[in-house]
């Protein structure tokens, strides 16, 4: 049986309480927008009821939607206001960059797939197609960057698209572990700091290069 639009606003509502207001996503305007968007929207028909479980959901391309948590934990750490000029990485479907969109950031959309590019612009949000890790610099600089999912390594050349004084959030994925990190740039200084351990997705094209092996 389909769910009505009635179901899935019953559904958003307890996804807020009871998976982000338990979890230190404590930021009004994280809370307002993940409230308002409807994340269902954003998967693929099949598995739309799926859309507000505390787990990843398959996009399809081997890709897959954040946890609630993960995407609400990463924007409250962000600190987006209205007005911020946001550098978002991996915009999949666009869920995310629809969230930014709704607290008032100007929003830079980055995905590399172009079939998930699609389903976003379908759902009215511009996306930059081009490798996650490279980035927008034509947009530089930006006051956060927003890496929606873990990565190995974090590219400079991300980094490098940072305001002064900018910050960035991330997951990072460590023996297997996945972290939500934050950072801020400060003159050419830039460090991560681990938050909390949490599943996240991870993204592709930010491998670690291999060692040298005799």
């Amino acid at each position: 049986m389909m769910a009505t639009e009635q179901t899935y606003s019953s559904m958003r509502s307890a996804m807020v309480d009871s998976q982000l207001r338990t979890s230190d996503v404590n930021d009004a305007g994280v809370i307002a927008a993940m409230a308002a968007v409807p994340r269902e929207a954003f998967l693929p028909e099949e598995r739309q009821s799926m859309a507000y479980i505390d787990r990843p959901v398959r996009l399809g391309g081997g890709r897959a939607l954040n946890p609630p948590l993960a995407t609400g934990r990463l924007l409250t750490e962000a600190g987006v206001k209205a007005g911020d000029k946001v550098l978002l990485i991996g915009a999949a479907t666009g869920y995310a960059a629809a969230l930014l969109q709704k607290i008032g950031a100007v929003v830079t959309a980055v995905e590399e797939d172009a079939a998930l590019a699609a389903k976003a612009t379908s759902a009215g949000i511009a996306i930059t197609i081009t490798p996650l890790s490279a980035g927008s610099p034509d947009g530089a600089p930006y006051d956060i960057i927003v890496v929606d999912g873990a990565v190995e390594e974090l590219p400079a050349a991300l980094v490098g698209q940072l305001a002064e004084g900018g910050r960035l959030v991330t997951g990072l994925v460590e023996r297997g572990v996945t972290r939500l990190c934050a950072g801020r740039k400060s003159g050419s200084a830039f460090g991560l700091a681990s938050l909390v351990d949490m599943e996240m997705v991870v993204l592709p094209g930010f491998a670690k290069p291999e060692g040298f092996v005799f």
